[in-house]
């Protein structure tokens, strides 16, 4: 297991290093490896799910000002 950290370019969808050259804001992670970094875009969609329905049930019915 490598120490290394890794990221998805948001400019390239490339996995990336921490040393690659691209801008902290351009990139997601850092990920414990390749895999976790390639699959950045699903992790993140995954977790903004989860964060909504934890926003759901903690605000309650009604609370959402989109289900106008």
């Amino acid at each position: 297991m490598s120490d290394e950290e890794w990221y998805y370019s948001l400019i390239d969808g490339r996995v990336v290093s921490a040393d690659d050259g691209v801008r902290a804001a351009d990139r997601l992670g850092p990920y414990p490896d390749r895999e976790s970094a390639a699959r950045a875009l699903e992790i993140a969609r995954e977790r903004t799910e989860a964060n909504d329905r934890a926003d759901r049930e903690w605000n309650g019915p009604g609370a959402d000002p989109d289900d106008d």
